[in-house]
């Protein structure tokens, strides 16, 4: 087991690491009820609890000063950013929920039509688990105030929507296959 209260005290100080505690903890709720609604492994559930508390762990180093966060970096990166450290970390497993939780995912042709400051790279999630733990963090927010509260399928889909068809779709096929847990997560 990852001791992952040490590793976010060991990235994060003050505002931050409140954000980023509570932020990773509702991540990591919704994602077990999600886990064991359909009956997943203990031993991925593990993983799936220490992967979602840890997943935006390259906010460190980003620039969010409306959470406490004073990187140079812009805050797009902080997937790829998150993957780097958990990497350096031993985690490669851990790592690649961070790249590939952005949104929905983002695939190269993405990267480039936005011309985001991330590798050309496809960083999508090609696991249940990595699909499970990114479909829980696009129901919170990082905000003060709202860190508790889950936005509705619907605030979701409007957000999605300004990213393309192709984005919605996922959403959609996430919410037929996990969103029975939403009344339990």
């Amino acid at each position: 087991m990852v001791d992952v209260v040490a590793m976010l005290n060991r990235y994060f100080e003050g505002d931050a690491l409140s954000v980023m505690t509570i932020h990773g903890r509702v991540v990591a709720e919704l994602a077990l009820a999600v886990s064991h609604e359909l009956s997943l492994s203990v031993e991925e559930c593990n993983f799936i609890w220490e992967a979602s508390i840890l997943h935006d762990i390259g906010v460190c180093k980003v620039a969010a000063p409306e959470i406490g966060a004073m990187g140079p970096h812009p805050y797009i990166m902080h997937g790829v950013l998150g993957r780097g450290i958990l990497e350096c970390e031993g985690l490669p497993r851990h790592a690649l929920v961070c790249e590939r939780h952005i949104g929905v995912g983002l695939t190269a042709t993405d990267i480039v039509d936005q011309q985001l400051p991330l590798p050309c790279r496809d960083m999508v999630p090609l696991t249940i688990t990595e699909e499970i733990i990114c479909f829980a963090d696009l129901f919170f927010s990082k905000k003060q105030g709202r860190l508790e509260q889950r936005k509705s399928p619907e605030r979701i889909r409007k957000n999605l929507s300004c990213f393309g068809q192709d984005k919605l779709q996922t959403f959609d096929t996430w919410m037929g296959r996990f969103g029975a847990a939403l009344r339990l997560g």
